[in-house]
């Protein structure tokens, strides 16, 4: 006999043997104690994580030029979770208050945040359990010559800070938990 007549019955008592499992109402029993299934149902509830904490840990003046200057934020970020945390990114603004309150002088982004599908190879930070991580970024001011005062306040390093912004993170995979989001203001 030709061997592909043995293929071709094998093919069709297996596609019977499929159709009668499927179209039977029976179904298989799994014994489970109820300590697993209160397990289970426990396993599947997103846990809700605490919140990260900020801290502005060090803004400096590095150089200032007539031309321009060059200033150093450093944020310190905490997790009090047992888990890791991704920080996707951190958003600022940066005001010299003694210049104005209210108008912003620069601001920054630390890290991304993934649009659309998963970005490979994203900038974002992974934030241990129980652990903190220092975040830094450089800023260069260029003096226009419109803003004496601030100018005055730099290169005598007398400048009065405000620092806000937010900070995006969610667990420990992109794909895991809600993104969370933490608004922070800081005055030095």
């Amino acid at each position: 006999m030709n061997s592909k007549i043995f293929v071709l019955v094998a093919i069709i008592a297996l596609a019977a043997a499929l159709g009668v499992i499927l179209l039977s109402n029976s179904s298989f029993v799994s014994h489970t104690s109820e300590k697993d299934v209160n397990q289970e149902t426990s396993e599947k509830v997103p846990q809700q994580i605490q919140p990260i904490s900020v801290e502005l840990a060090d803004i400096s003046i590095i150089e200032v030029t007539k031309r321009d200057a060059r200033i150093e934020l450093t944020f310190k970020l905490s997790n009090p979770n047992p888990s890791s945390i991704l920080v996707q990114v951190m958003d600022y603004q940066l005001f010299e208050t003694g210049y104005s309150n209210e108008k912003q002088i620069s601001g920054g982004q630390i890290g991304s945040r993934p649009e659309g599908m998963v970005e490979f190879g994203s900038d974002y930070y992974t934030l241990l359990g129980n652990n903190s991580i220092l975040l830094k970024d450089k800023i260069v001011l260029k003096n226009t010559g419109n803003t004496p005062e601030l100018w005055s306040a730099l290169e005598s390093n007398t400048a009065k800070w405000r620092v806000s912004g937010d900070v995006f993170f969610n667990q420990s995979s992109m794909t895991s938990g809600q993104e969370n989001e933490l608004h922070f203001e800081f005055v030095k």
